[in-house]
């Protein structure tokens, strides 16, 4: 496999593992705030499509022929970080489908050395390559994936990338309570020693 075949692969697993954190949750959980910034499931969703459309689309001369209002310059600050009630999950989810393919397609048409131009960022940092993106884009679904990993753990309990995550060590809810504890005792402990 081609360093191009392995960055995508990443992408699109990262991409699916985000879009699986809402299965099975309702319309409030998938939307509501869980932080004191408003970081919430659908929100990262919506973000995530949106601004992928941004660097494989207009980066590389290959705009999306999709209006995403809530990107304009007189957009609402972080209006693409939620979603409005208007805007209901099925649209978001299929922003987040229709944005894949549109990606995939501009990954799978150009090499990794494809110039493009990020108009958004300072100048001396542009001009980048598709390599440049495929990795930025990686980080960037992983970095909102690991968020809302906490979010649903904070909703349900649901841990890890799927059930059965062989990442996770195996414990019952009683035994989860048992190792918080302790980690919250050395906690106090470390800081009661100072």
């Amino acid at each position: 496999m081609d360093d191009k075949a392995v960055l995508h692969r990443y992408l699109r697993t990262r991409r699916d593992d985000l879009l699986g954190k809402l299965d099975g949750l309702d319309e409030y959980d998938a939307r509501r705030p869980l932080t004191p910034t408003g970081t919430n499931l659908l929100g990262l969703v919506k973000h995530v499509a949106s601004v992928e459309l941004g660097y494989f689309g207009e980066v590389f001369g290959r705009p999306a022929p999709k209006e995403l209002p809530w990107l304009d310059d007189d957009a609402e600050p972080d209006a693409d970080m939620w979603a409005t009630p208007a805007e209901t999950r099925e649209q978001i989810v299929e922003l987040h489908r229709f944005s894949a393919e549109h990606s995939d397609a501009t990954i799978e048409a150009l090499p990794l050395d494809a110039a493009g131009a990020v108009p958004w960022w300072p100048e001396e940092r542009r001009h980048v390559t598709l390599h440049q993106i495929l990795v930025h884009m990686c980080a960037e679904t992983s970095q909102h994936l690991g968020h809302a990993d906490i979010l649903r753990e904070l909703i349900d309990g649901s841990a890890g990338q799927r059930p059965g995550d062989p990442n996770l060590t195996t414990r019952t809810p009683q035994e989860w309570a048992a190792h918080r504890a302790r980690i919250e005792a050395a906690a106090r402990a470390a800081t009661d020693e100072k």
